[in-house]
């Protein structure tokens, strides 16, 4: 199993940056791809980002692109996302999740999932 701790959520004003963290452990070693994804009030859980553990091959959203970036510090099992120029419809709880394999955009391919950080911007 993975277990996965996300981190670095809050409230900011529109136009501001924040930066989240998903640490992982346990059988670290089987994942393919650890992923961010959004879940907003009654909406499905959408993806945001997402980079290959092997490769460091990175993966966006067309609404986060030139604005969010994902990194991954392989020594330390952890997975950063700096989200900047927020705006309102980025508020939401974001979720990290690993996947064993397949396309890393597509929610079905990840079995394992943290608890989530509450991201809310304000305008």
């Amino acid at each position: 199993q993975v277990q996965l701790v996300e981190s670095g959520g809050g409230l900011v004003q529109a136009g501001g940056s924040l930066r989240l963290s998903c640490a992982a452990s346990g059988r670290t070693l089987s994942m393919n791809a650890v992923g961010w994804f959004l879940q907003a009030p009654g909406k499905e859980r959408q993806f945001v980002a997402a980079i290959t553990w092997s490769t460091g091959s990175t993966y966006y959203a067309d609404s986060v692109k030139g604005r969010f970036t994902i990194s991954r510090d392989s020594a330390k099992s952890t997975v950063s996302l700096q989200m900047n120029s927020l705006n309102s419809e980025d508020t939401a709880i974001y979720h990290c999740a690993s996947s064993l394999g397949g396309d890393p955009r597509k929610r079905w391919n990840y079995n394992y999932w943290g608890q989530g950080t509450q991201v809310t911007v304000s305008l």
